[in-house]
Order: C-alpha cells, then sequence, then structure tokens
C-alpha cells in the first residue's frame, strides 16, 4: 500500500494533449515568479560604492586621480610663493596675507572643490551609523582646512588674498599614494607588498616631514628674515641631519615653535618607521626574498624542496651538483619551511655558494611560494625526504603533496622525487625520476651478500670524483684503490664515439673486449635508438648499429679525453697488419705471448650447469709456455652459440634431484611470485616453492605440527645463512629476498634467509614471503645474545645489521646511530670472523665500525681522512676500511644518485638493473666469481677480460681485493705468560717485523697494547712478592692469580658464548672456528687498467648476459614450463 501511495499519479489528459500542442511555450503560462537576486546591489548607492571602493580597477583609478589632485594643489602653492613679494607688508601682515594672483586662484579654487566633493563623496560612501567618526579623521579635517577656505573666497572676495595652508596637502597624497599602493598589491603575497609598503611610507613620511617644515619656515619668516624656499630646504636639511652650522636661523618665535614641533614629531614618526622596516626586513631575510622573474627569464636555475634542510644533505646536493662542468651556471633556489639554522647559514656566506644559492623559506603547498621561487621556468624540481622523521610514513605522505603541487603548478617542470617506503611510490609515478630508498637499499645489502661491497662499488659509481683522491700516499693500494674510485658511468652515440665507432657491425662482447684493451673503457650496455630500455650486456649475439646510445665505465667521458694522432695512426696501422683471412681476426688476440700458437678454441658447448671450463688447457701446460686464449669474434656464430634451453636441458644431477632433496622438500619452480606485498613492485623471474608453506613452518624458533624444529642447527642447512636484522617487516625487506632467489642465481648455492626482527610480521608479509624455498622469521633483538645463537648466528656467512627506524632522529643529530654501533662492536668481539654488513644513518659515523682504540693504521687513516675532506674531496670517508670492504653503508650516500640523473637520466635504470629491482628482457645481471689458484695462469685483468668475453659472454667491471694486513691485535687476542713475556717481546717483535706485509705504515706497530703491558708488569711484580716459606695456601691462591692474569678478553667472551649455548642446548662445536679471524683489508678497483695482475681471492664482478635470451622462441610449451620445471639453473661462478 506504501508503494502505491508513494508513485506518481499520471498526468490528466489535457495537460499532454497541450504540451502536444504547445510544447515547451506551453510551461510558459504556469504561475511561476521569475526572482531577481542581489537587487540589494542595484541602488545608487550601492552602485557608486561598487565604482570608487569595492571594484580594484576603478578604486585604483579614482585614488590615482586623488593623488594627481594634491600633488597638484602643493605645486600650485610652490608657484604662489615663487610669485609673491613678502616685502610689501609689515608686521604680522605678510603671515597672513598674501599676492595671489587671478588665475592661480582659480585653479586653486577647482582643485579645492574637485577635492571636497570627493571627499564628502567617500565619506557618504563609507557611512557606517558613527558621523563623528567620519568627521574627526584626520584626512578630513585637512580637507575641511585646506578646500573650505577657498570655497568661501567665492562668496566673499575681499578673502581672496588670505592665507591658507596648502601644503598640508602632501600629508593627503601620503595617504592616497598609500591607498594606492595596497590596491596595487591587493593580490600578491603579503611579504613583497608589506616590505615594498613600509619603505614606501618610510619614505613619504620623511618627504612629508621635510616639505612641511620647509614651507612653515619659509612663511612664517616673512616676518622675519624672509628666506627664501631654497635657504629654508637648506636650513631643515642641516637641522634634521644633525649638522646645525648657524648661519641660517629662525628670527621670530612662532618660526622657532614650528621647527621644535617638527623635531618632536620627527623623533617620534621616523624611529617607529625604521623599527617597523627593519622587522620586515629581517623577517624578509628568514624568508629568503624571492627569485625574481628577470632572473628567471635569462638564467637557469633548479629548485630543491624539502622539509628540513641539514648542512650534510645540503653540502652532498651542492658538490655533487656542481660538480658537473655545464652547470656551473646554475643557480639553485632552495625551498624549506624551516627557518635557516647557524650552520647552513655560515655555509651560504661563503662567497662560491652565495652567487649560486637562494634560500627561499616556504612552502611547497602554496602557489604564492613556488611563485617565489618561480617553478614554472625552473629546469628542474628536487623533491628530498626527510629521512630522519620517527614515522617515516608521514614524511613520505608530505612527499607526495609536495609532488602533486609542484606538478600541478608547473606541469612542465622535471621532478626528481626521493621516497622512503615502496607502497607510496605509485602516487608518484608521474615523476620523470623517483629514487625509493628502501627498496635500493635492501636490494643493495642483499648483493653486499652474494657480491661482496656492491654498496660500495655503487656508491663509487654514483659520485662524481676525478680518481685523484690519495695519489701522494705511500700505500699502493690507496693509489689504486682512489684512482679507480673515479670511474664513472657515461654514455655517446656509437657512430659519433671514437671509442666504438668502428665496432659497428660486430657483435657486443667484441666491442667490448677491444674498447678496454685499446682505450681502457669498460662497454657495459647499450639502447637502441627506437627502444627506452637499456640493455646491460646484451651479449654476443648483439650487433651493435650505428644508432645505439653506448653506456660505458670511464675516468671521464670521451668528450672530455685527448687522443694522441700518431698513437691512433700506428694502431690503425697495425689493425690493417694483423687482421687476415675469412675471420678477420686479430692476430695479437690469437698469438700468445712466449711464441706459443696454442689456441683455446672457444666454448660452443651448451652452458651446461658446471658452467664453462676455463680452466689451464693442455697445451698451455708446457714449461716455458704461457696458455693462450680463445680470441673474441667479432660477430657470433650461429653454429657455436648453440641456443641453451634453460629449462629443458640440464645435466642430469640437476633434473634428477636426490633422495636427500626430495624428502627435505626441495624441489623448486621458476616463475613470478604470485603475491607482492605492495603496488608497483617490479616481477622478477625467482626460484619458488609448489606450494605455500604454512605461517606456522616460517617461524624459525618455534616447532609446529609440520615440523619440530626450534633453532637453526635442526634444519642441518647445507649453505651458511644470511641473518637480516631489522625493526619491522617492511614491505622493502621483500626486496632483500628476490634479488637473493633469483632465478639466475644456482639452486644448490641458495643461502637460508632468517630474519630477525624485533616485532612479529604482518599476515600480509607472510603472504608475500612463504612461497619463497628457505626464509624464516624469528622475534628477537641483536641486544640479545640468546636469539642470536639460535637464529643460528654460529652457522651464518653474513649478518646483515638494518637501521632501525625508531633510532633515527636523536636530540644530537649523528648519535642516531649510537645503539646500532655499539650493538655491532658487541658482534664484532663475539664473533669476529662473522660478516657484518652494517647500515648506518650518518656517514660520518662509520668510523665507529668495528673500532679498535689502539689501532695504530685506523689512526693513520683517520688524518688521511681528514686531508682529503681539506682537498675538497666529496668521499673523504672512502678510505676507511669498513667502507672499502663494504661493511658499512648508509642510505644518504645514494642521495647522489638522485642529483647525477639530472645530467645523467640513464642512472637510476642502470642502478635498478645492476641490483636486480628492474628485469628487462635480453638484460644481464650482476655477479661475481672468485680467482682461484688454478685461475692464476691468466695473470692479468686483460687477459680475464678476454678469457671471459670469448667463452662465457661475460663483462668484467671491477675486481674486489683482500690483502693480508697487520693490524694492532687487540686486547681480546692477547694470551701470553707473564713470565715469559719479557724473554719473547724482541723476538716477537723481530719476527712480526720481517713478516710478509704489504704497507708500510703498520710495520712499526706494537703487538701488545701499552695498558696491557703495564698490567702485566704489575701482575709479575706482585708474583714476585710472595714470600717463599708461604704454604700450599698461598701458593695455590698465587698459581689461581697468575692463571686469572693470563686468561685473555678473547677466552672470556669465548666462554661466555659457549656456557649460552650449553644451557639453550646447542652445540658449541662451530664456534671455535668464528676465533680464527686474520686481520685483512679489502677494497675495490672499479675497471682496473688492462694490465693489472690478478691476485689470488680477487673477486671479479661480472655483468653475466641473460641466460633467458639463448632460449628459442619456438620452444613448445615454453610459458608454462617456466613455472614447473624443476632443478633449472646456471651457475653464478665462472670457474677459471
Amino acid at each position: 500500500m506504501a508503494d502505491l501511495d508513494s508513485e506518481v499519479p499520471p498526468l490528466p489528459p489535457r495537460y499532454r494533449f497541450r504540451d502536444l500542442l504547445l510544447g515547451d511555450q506551453g510551461w510558459q503560462s504556469d504561475d511561476r515568479v521569475q526572482v531577481e537576486f542581489y537587487m540589494n546591489e542595484n541602488t545608487f548607492k550601492e552602485r557608486l560604492k561598487l565604482f570608487f571602493i569595492k571594484n580594484q580597477r576603478s578604486s585604483l583609478r579614482i585614488r590615482l586621480f586623488n593623488f594627481s589632485l594634491k600633488l597638484l594643489s602643493c605645486f600650485l602653492y610652490i608657484i604662489r610663493v615663487l610669485l609673491d613679494d613678502p616685502t610689501q607688508g609689515l608686521g604680522w601682515s605678510p603671515i597672513i596675507w598674501v599676492n595671489r594672483s587671478l588665475p592661480l586662484w582659480g585653479l586653486q579654487v577647482s582643485v579645492a572643490l574637485i577635492s571636497l566633493f570627493e571627499t564628502l563623496l567617500l565619506s557618504y560612501l563609507s557611512y557606517k551609523g558613527n558621523i563623528w567618526e567620519q568627521i574627526l579623521r584626520i584626512p578630513f579635517l585637512l580637507e575641511i582646512i585646506n578646500a573650505v577656505p577657498f570655497i568661501i573666497t567665492i562668496f566673499w572676495p575681499v578673502l581672496r588674498n588670505l592665507f591658507i595652508p596648502v601644503f598640508l596637502n602632501c600629508w593627503l597624497a601620503k595617504h592616497a599614494l598609500e591607498n594606492m599602493i595596497n590596491d596595487l598589491h591587493r593580490a600578491i603575497q603579503r611579504t613583497q607588498s608589506a616590505m615594498f609598503n613600509q619603505v614606501l611610507i618610510l619614505i613619504s613620511t620623511l618627504l612629508c616631514l621635510i616639505f612641511t617644515c620647509i614651507c612653515g619656515i619659509q612663511h612664517l619668516e616673512r616676518a622675519g628674515n624672509r628666506l627664501t624656499l631654497f635657504d629654508s630646504l637648506y636650513f631643515c636639511i642641516v637641522t634634521f641631519s644633525t649638522v646645525g652650522f648657524g648661519d641660517v636661523t629662525p628670527k621670530i618665535w612662532p618660526s622657532k615653535l614650528l621647527v621644535v614641533i617638527m623635531i618632536c614629531v620627527a623623533l617620534v614618526v621616523l624611529p617607529i618607521q625604521f623599527e617597523q622596516l627593519a622587522y620586515l626586513w629581517m623577517e624578509r631575510q628568514k624568508s629568503g626574498g624571492n627569485y625574481s622573474r628577470h632572473r628567471a627569464q635569462t638564467e637557469k636555475h633548479v629548485v630543491l624542496c624539502v622539509s628540513s634542510l641539514k648542512i650534510d644533505l645540503l653540502m652532498d646536493f651542492l658538490n655533487e651538483f656542481y660538480a658537473h662542468p655545464r652547470l656551473q651556471d646554475y643557480y639553485v633556489v632552495i625551498l624549506c619551511p624551516t627557518e635557516m639554522d647557524a650552520q647552513v647559514r655560515r655555509v651560504l656566506q661563503i662567497p662560491m655558494w652565495s652567487q649560486r644559492v637562494i634560500y627561499l623559506q616556504g612552502s611547497a603547498l602554496k602557489d604564492q611560494d613556488l611563485l617565489r621561487a618561480k617553478m614554472d621556468d625552473a629546469e628542474a624540481c628536487f623533491i628530498l625526504s626527510s629521512r630522519c622523521e620517527v614515522d617515516r610514513t608521514a614524511a613520505d605522505h608530505q612527499t607526495i603533496l609536495r609532488a602533486w603541487a609542484v606538478k600541478d603548478f608547473a606541469p612542465n617542470c622535471p621532478l626528481y622525487v626521493q621516497i622512503l617506503k615502496p607502497e607510496n611510490k605509485f602516487h608518484i609515478k608521474f615523476a620523470d625520476h623517483v629514487v625509493c630508498e628502501e627498496e635500493f637499499k635492501y636490494a643493495m645489502l642483499a648483493l653486499n651478500c652474494i657480491c661482496p661491497a656492491t654498496s660500495t662499488l655503487i656508491t663509487l659509481l654514483v659520485h662524481t670524483s676525478r680518481g685523484q683522491d690519495s695519489q701522494q700516499s705511500s700505500e699502493q693500494w690507496q693509489k689504486m684503490y682512489g684512482r679507480c674510485s673515479g670511474n664513472e658511468v657515461y654514455h655517446i652515440n656509437l657512430e659519433e664515439s671514437t671509442f666504438f665507432a668502428e665496432y659497428e657491425g660486430k657483435s657486443f662482447t667484441y666491442a667490448s673486449f677491444h674498447a678496454h684493451k685499446k682505450f681502457g673503457v669498460c662497454l657495459i650496455g647499450v639502447r637502441k635508438e627506437d627502444n627506452k630500455n637499456i640493455l646491460l650486456n646484451p651479449g654476443p649475439r648483439y650487433i651493435m648499429s650505428s644508432t645505439d646510445i653506448c653506456f660505458y665505465i670511464n675516468i671521464t667521458k670521451e668528450e672530455n679525453s685527448a687522443f694522441k694522432k700518431q698513437e691512433k695512426h700506428r694502431k690503425k696501422h697495425e689493425s690493417k697488419l694483423s687482421y687476415h683471412g675469412a675471420s678477420r681476426l686479430p692476430v695479437h688476440s690469437i698469438i700468445a705471448s712466449m711464441g706459443t700458437v696454442a689456441i683455446d678454441l672457444q666454448d660452443t658447448g651448451c652452458r651446461t650447469s658446471s658452467g664453462p671450463t676455463l680452466t689451464l688447457p693442455s697445451e698451455g701446460g708446457k714449461e716455458g709456455r704461457r696458455p693462450s686464449i680463445a680470441p673474441v669474434l667479432e660477430v657470433a656464430d650461429s653454429s657455436s652459440l648453440q641456443t641453451c634451453d634453460l629449462l629443458s636441458d640440464q645435466s642430469e644431477d640437476e633434473t634428477t634431484p636426490s633422495d636427500d632433496e626430495v624428502s627435505a622438500g626441495l624441489e623448486y619452480a621458476k616463475g613470478y611470485p604470485p603475491y607482492s606485498p605492495y603496488i608497483g613492485s617490479s616481477p622478477t623471474f625467482c626460484h619458488l616453492l609448489h606450494e605455500k608453506v604454512p605461517f606456522c613452518c616460517l617461524r624459525l624458533d618455534k616447532g609446529c605440527q609440520h615440523n619440530y624444529y626450534e633453532d637453526a642447527k635442526a634444519y642441518g642447512f647445507k649453505n651458511k645463512l644470511i641473518i637480516v636484522a631489522a625493526e619491522t617487516a617492511g614491505n622493502g625487506l621483500y626486496n632483500f629476498i628476490v634479488p637473493l632467489r633469483a632465478y639466475y642465481r644456482p639452486k644448490k648455492e641458495l643461502n637460508p634467509i632468517v630474519l630477525l626482527l624485533d616485532n612479529p610480521p604482518d599476515m600480509h608479509f607472510l603472504d608475500a614471503i612463504c612461497w619463497f624455498p628457505m626464509v624464516y622469521y624469528m622475534v628477537g633483538s641483536i641486544d640479545n645474545l640468546d636469539d642470536l645463537l639460535r637464529c643460528g648466528v654460529t652457522f651464518a656467512a653474513n649478518m646483515v645489521v638494518v637501521d632501525k627506524e625508531s633510532t633515527m632522529s636523536a636530540e644530537e643529530d649523528y648519535m642516531a646511530d649510537a645503539k646500532t654501533i655499539v650493538n655491532v662492536q658487541t658482534l664484532f668481539r663475539l664473533f669476529s670472523s662473522l660478516s657484518i654488513i652494517t647500515e648506518l644513518t650518518h656517514p660520518a659515523n662509520m668510523r665507529f665500525m668495528q673500532f679498535r682504540a689502539k689501532d695504530c693504521y685506523s689512526l693513520a687513516l683517520s688524518k688521511l681522512e681528514k686531508k682529503e675532506r681539506e682537498k675538497g674531496s666529496n668521499l673523504a670517508f672512502m678510505f676507511r676500511l669498513p667502507f672499502a670492504a663494504g661493511r658499512v653503508f648508509s642510505i644518504s650516500m645514494l642521495d647522489t644518485l638522485l642529483y647525477q640523473s639530472f645530467v645523467k637520466d640513464y642512472m637510476i635504470s642502470i642502478t635498478r638493473l645492476l641490483l636486480g629491482l628492474d628485469t628487462t628482457p635480453g638484460s644481464g645481471f650482476l655477479c661475481s666469481m672468485k680467482i682461484t689458484e688454478e685461475d692464476l695462469w691468466i695473470r692479468t685483468y686483460a687477459r680475464l677480460y678476454q678469457k671471459l668475453c670469448s667463452s662465457t659472454g661475460d663483462i668484467p667491471i671491477g675486481v674486489y681485493r683482500t690483502e693480508s694486513q697487520k693490524l694492532t691485535t687487540s686486547e681480546s687476542q692477547i694470551s701470553i705468560s707473564v713470565e715469559e713475556w719479557e724473554d719473547t717481546k724482541d723476538t716477537k717483535e723481530q719476527t712480526s717485523y720481517r713478516s710478509n706485509h704489504r704497507n708500510s705504515t703498520s710495520s712499526d706497530q706494537s703487538d701488545h697494547p701499552l695498558l696491557r703491558r703495564k698490567s702485566m708488569q704489575w701482575a709479575r711484580r706482585l708474583s714476585r712478592r710472595v714470600p717463599r716459606h708461604s704454604g700450599k695456601t698461598a701458593e695455590k691462591i698465587s698459581q689461581q692469580r697468575m692463571n686469572l692474569y693470563r686468561r685473555s678478553e678473547r677466552q672470556e667472551l669465548a666462554e661466555l658464548v659457549k656456557n649460552r649455548m650449553k644451557h639453550l642446548g646447542l652445540s658449541p662445536a662451530g664456534y671455535d672456528e668464528m676465533n680464527d679471524h686474520q686481520n685483512t683489508l679489502s677494497y675495490i678497483l672499479i675497471n682496473p687498467s688492462p694490465d693489472t695482475r690478478l691476485e689470488l681471492n680477487d673477486i671479479v664482478y661480472l655483468i653475466r648476459p641473460d641466460p633467458l635470451a639463448y632460449v628459442p622462441n619456438t620452444a613448445p610449451s615454453q610459458k608454462d614450463s617456466f613455472c614447473n620445471t624443476v632443478g633449472q639453473d646456471t651457475r653464478e661462478e665462472t670457474q677459471l
């Protein structure tokens, strides 16, 4: 029933027929009323108010006309004074009466009439019920004084020569000028208009005071000294400037009284004006003023938007930005909402920066501040996040809003955005370049576990340096390391290049090898003209084209290099003579040195699981002959390069898993992870499980119904663990797992990953990692020794300590890393051979990693760092041993990656490919190989380059070298008999002096610290004081005391750990091996010279071609086999 009532009844037939005949016109005769709005504005008064007051343009014109009238009245007064003769009157009559000609009187009366009418009209329009408020206003009173007497003279001609103080109209002109300027700046931001208005008010007030005093003194002295206008001007200037010569003085008392009044007024009014001006000037200095439109149109500038500006961030940006020659003429405009601190202010006052850096206090969310920074004319806008915030998600939200605001205000301005958390990255996909901090951080830390010092390698590549650091050092490793640190990634078109033009139509590996051999440059990738994707080492099948963009590593770019014509001509001549035959192979690549002609033919077999064999050829084993290496072919032979199907063509031991593997469930598939924890993650082909692991089985330290293991030892892992200590399981941690489970990592070499988390992970994170093999988590902290032992620290290959978000902010900035540094130092003392990779907030704190207070060599490196910093080095900390070895990393060091992208727009893409964050079909990946004793026959880096290019197609880009370093023995490692110490001291010092040692600065280091030496001497003297006739009790106490002194700190720590392991039911068998720690130093040589000698245990960084690029397109059911094939992988290490 309710539905029937709610229905609308149909129209009667008459209405329907009328609508049919008349259409819409029928509605016009309905009972409708037309309503007009805003009728109150149609009155005569409102229209006048709209014209004279409300409308901006018309009111500005009215005020300009009023201002002109007041100036005209003052000008007419001056004319009257100049035409007047003050000698005609006697006594006080010249003050009351003046001579005014009829035309002049007519002009002044006309001006007075117009001014009075306008004043009365404006008073009427602005009347609000209180008439006395309108009458008693100073401008109204001045208008009455100056205008009404002239109107009276119209009706009373006798008063036409009456003196009227028309010069007071200057104050009315000042009032009209202020109103006019306010209307003019109504649409402009407050700071600019206020500053301009205050300066204008001050100047106009001073002029009005001087003009009033001049006219008043001149008129009153008509009855005295009869001064001219110029004499009055002279007197006023001398008086107001406090000079007071005294040659011109007022004679009668009215003029003297006027001078006193004017001085009192000046002493009251001017200081107030100056105070307001000074306040506004200080506020403007804080806000930074603005970047002028004229400068923005004639000069180039970039804008840096930050929430808070620290001195380290500022110097990193300026040093990296201005390191490029073509950016020297750019201006940097900093837009920051906070006030400039003292350190930043001092730096920006340095002439080198004060002429190029402009600081503006303002918000990127305000169009007014963006207009001040001339964002629409900027070449680029850098938006950086505040990583020291406690709530990093809130910091990302602020960054997102800044990016949106800049994009809305200046759509054509290129955006370079830094974001902290990966889940927020998709909000700013419109930006030209985006760097997600946690993505890069975790991927870099993951690669550090399988490719040592990847973080140092990437950091050196993205920093601008000339390679001149530490070239005056006496240490050979410092010279090599400093020189190679100057290598960067550059690009050039192939047809315009001297390096690569001759390799057009040849294979990529051929071009890379010969360019390195001839010029010392390392070709790492290419990009086709019609494709935006960069390919790192596309392999020997890729043929170089003239339109290709080549990416190479070198000390400097080719445009800044000079080539000797004679050397070039000689090399061309040799190349003509050495190339012959059908294959046109270079003779110097075929014939080995020392006369041998034995050739190791190129590996034409398929890439099996054992990898290509680069061992010593049998022909080269003869005495006196060095083995040869196969040449790098100009064009890959299709018959020799057999396609290797990674999905089906595997060795028998790979495709057929052992019984142990089957029982342990180690059969893995290859495919894309079915679940990603955040939007925007790049899909990566990985090793996956056939079925996801239950969440209960992911907990390492607690058993469940599926297994009863409660510690890492019980699992019986074949490979050593990788432990990640983090505060929370953020989405960025997903990028730590993916590179370690990528499809090109050998299945048998996958390391178990244990996440040691302070807080339990979320379910959506567990849902993402449950598909990966051998990934576990445990709730615990590195502060707790029991948690470390349960998670398997004694079986770990690497321990990654991630900086905690809760400790990133501190009252003292550099104290944010205090807890992390002390915890890592404890780990270092307890497990000395454990490879610990630490992330810090501030790079300056890396000098405290693995700190030894009495290490003379570290102190020498500290002095070297100070010298390099004084020389202006951008990487003064690079010689610190933890950084050089890749054991410490700070994400702030990657800020330069975003800065370099302004000049090198490809750097972010190349870095993402190297770290495995992006996978482009046909692009290679970063891996490493180790030089063993069997591989030393290769001898030099150039021969290794040729061997890799000719056999596997790998491109080496650098060497990680570890050298034995005799560092000061720590107190924990001293265990020496007190009685025999003095006798063996000299012998040990001589032996240590003769030991094989690479670095001369450590030869004078003492094996025993001074404090330990004093304590031993004191213990020895104390033991000798025991009387010989003492009983057995005294001898026992003495023996226990001596054993206590003999006991070293290392032994105490070892017993502590073993006791805890026994208490937890763990076997302490593997702990003793962790104490055999040899002091070494490690460093990176990026793109070393071809004649660099290879050494034992060198680790070579390789860019290996994409294995899937060799899979034929005609393979049947290839797509299905990707996800179902078990045990298919490639070798990560190349056996030489």
